[in-house]
This record gives structure tokens, sequence and C-alpha cells, in this order.
């Protein structure tokens, strides 16, 4: 740097490169065509903002792939990929940041930088250890997380009741060699059809008579 800086010495900080000048004649270098060649979609103007993932129309790379089963689709949404409706904290995050026989809340959380809100319902999961009597008052938590809180000594409260599922009913396999329940009652149908007979009077002996 001089020791006395005047208009003559002044420099930028970084060096300036100038822009590209196109349409300038053909003797610029950069004439006729612009730099973008003969014809096609890419010499027009506006060619160049084509999303991502665009092929020119033909059908593209990710729908020719085959398709995972599953609720992913658009239509499905929110139950889209890796999204959740709930925020998961680790109990081994509130052994790190809460002391024994504190409350631990939605509230808390944020305060301590575990959650950016409370918008969302925060679900208690089970991953490290708990050794901290803590009172835990939460929207869901796991299994796992249950058994340590407890084993701890502490007590889980949950803002919201689980939801039971219902069991799926499997169809019952008949027996082998077992005949349906309807093959069953179908004779006995036929025997109640049949009207009885009268019971005939005996006829008396001869030799009794007078």
């Amino acid at each position: 740097m001089p020791d006395e800086l005047n208009l003559s010495n002044l420099k930028p900080a970084q060096a300036r490169k100038d822009r590209k000048r196109i349409g300038r004649g053909l003797g610029s270098g950069k004439g006729r065509y612009s730099g973008r060649g003969l014809k096609g979609q890419k010499s027009r103007s506006g060619s160049h903002k084509m999303r991502p993932g665009f092929e020119g129309g033909q059908n593209p790379l990710y729908m020719r792939l085959g398709k995972q089963r599953g609720p992913y689709s658009k239509d499905a949404m929110p139950m889209g990929p890796h999204r959740t409706s709930t925020q998961p904290v680790n109990v081994a995050a509130l052994e790190e940041r809460f002391d024994a026989g504190a409350e631990v809340t939605p509230e808390t959380l944020v305060e301590k930088g575990l959650l950016r809100n409370t918008r969302i319902d925060v679900k208690l999961l089970g991953q490290g250890d708990l050794t901290k009597k803590l009172s835990i008052t939460v929207h869901a938590a796991s299994a796992s997380a249950r058994e340590k809180v407890e084993a701890a000594g502490g007590s889980l409260t949950l803002l919201r009741e689980p939801k039971e599922r219902r069991p799926k009913r499997k169809p019952q396999k008949q027996q082998q060699g077992a005949a349906p329940p309807e093959a069953e009652a179908e004779p006995e149908a036929e025997e109640a059809a049949e009207p009885e007979e009268p019971e005939q009077p005996e006829e008396a002996e001869e030799g009794e008579e007078g």
C-alpha cells in the first residue's frame, strides 16, 4: 500500500472483472450467435430457466423408476416421507440439561434450547440413560422412555391420551376334515321339516275281547 493515497494510486480491494458483452459485432468474438450456437431450445430466450430434472419433455428419470408402496404421495400429506406430527426429545438430553427434581414441560424444554417452540407436540423417546428423578409432562412417550423415567424414581404425565389401536381380526381357518357350520345345520333342518307320523292305536287282541 502506498504511503500517500491519491487518485493515481487508488485500486479496488478486489480486482474487477468486465462483464461479457455479447451481440456487439463479429469482431468482438461474441457476435452473430452470441455464444449460444445454432437453433434449438437452448438458443431461445428463457431457455436457462428450466427446473432441475427437466429432460426436454420426455418422461423424466424420477418417473421412470419404480415406486415404493406406502402413503408417500402428495395426495397423502401430511403423512409424507420423513414427516412426523411430534418433536422427539430423548431422555439423554434431559439427563444433560436438567437438574434432579426439576419439572420438565414443553415450556422448560424451549428455555433449555431443546425445542424451538411449543406449537408441535412433544414425544419423549428412550435413547440414552436417565439417572435423575424428574417430573415430566409431555404429549406422548415411548414404552422404553416410560420405563427409564420410572426406574429413576420420576413421574411421567401425558397431555394427550394415547389412541387405542384395534387388533386386526384374522379369518379363522377351518380345520381339515371338519364340515362347515352351515353343512352341519342342514340335516337337522331336514329332520325338522319331515312330518311326524301319528301313532296308531294298538289293536286289541281277540282273546281279550268279551
